[in-house]
């Protein structure tokens, strides 16, 4: 059996961060507000995290970062449209960088092995990013298709059951590591500056540097992909 190997979006592929600052610093100049793009992000970003933690049905992600954008905005004394600047934000997503090793190791990759992503996004927010033309559209888990968000075990049991029952996930941050770790996935960690790992969860059995290493990692370590 082909075991599927499922990158996270917005970690592991794309630096979101500065993708998202730039817009986001964009809006708050045009708004006039007193904040830097990187702490909105962030403040934005941990918003939209417990949003999507916390919400018992499945409801778009464009939905969380709107009620995320306001409640942010809200608890900053920040006044705007938060459903215009989130459109604005998820509009920009196909500018957002690529990590440096991304455009030249995944196509690599796919040559040998069978590539997916799992990321809680919408599908057509994922069509407009620049992984969109580097993986096969079959195997692009969202959470719009699996109807689960991380770090709920359900994205990545459903996830496994769609890639035949086996899986391996390649993640960067901690919430998705620890996730994917609690639902007994396989994961190898690629390291991405601004993401460290959970010290209550014990690290993946492979940590590798960028996707050169992880092509090294999986063409000797047992049971890997074939």
């Amino acid at each position: 059996m082909t075991v599927l190997v499922t990158f996270d979006l917005f970690s592991a592929l794309i630096d979101s961060r500065t993708g998202a600052s730039r817009v986001l610093g964009e809006i708050a100049a045009v708004r006039g507000w007193p904040i830097g793009g990187e702490q909105l992000y962030d403040e934005w970003d941990r918003r939209n995290k417990a949003s999507q933690r916390d919400e018992a049905e499945w409801i778009p992600f464009a939905e969380h970062c709107t009620r995320a954008l306001a409640a942010t905005c809200a608890d900053l004394g920040l006044s705007g449209g938060a459903p215009q600047d989130a459109a604005t934000l998820l509009e920009s997503v196909g500018n957002w960088p690529l990590w440096p090793d991304v455009a030249a190791e995944l196509p690599t990759l796919a040559r040998r092995y069978r590539l997916g992503v799992l990321s809680n996004v919408d599908d057509d927010v994922f069509a407009r990013t620049r992984v969109a033309a580097l993986v096969a559209d079959d195997d692009v888990l969202t959470s719009e298709r699996l109807q689960a968000y991380k770090p709920h075990p359900d994205i990545y049991r459903r996830a496994r059951e769609w890639a035949g029952g086996e899986l391996l996930h390649v993640a960067a941050s901690a919430r998705d590591v620890r996730g994917a770790t609690e639902a007994g996935i396989d994961v190898i960690r690629v390291r991405r500056p601004g993401h460290r790992l959970d010290p209550a969860v014990p690290a993946p059995a492979h940590e590798v540097a960028d996707l050169a290493e992880l092509r090294d990692v999986l063409a000797v370590s047992p049971g890997s992909p074939s």
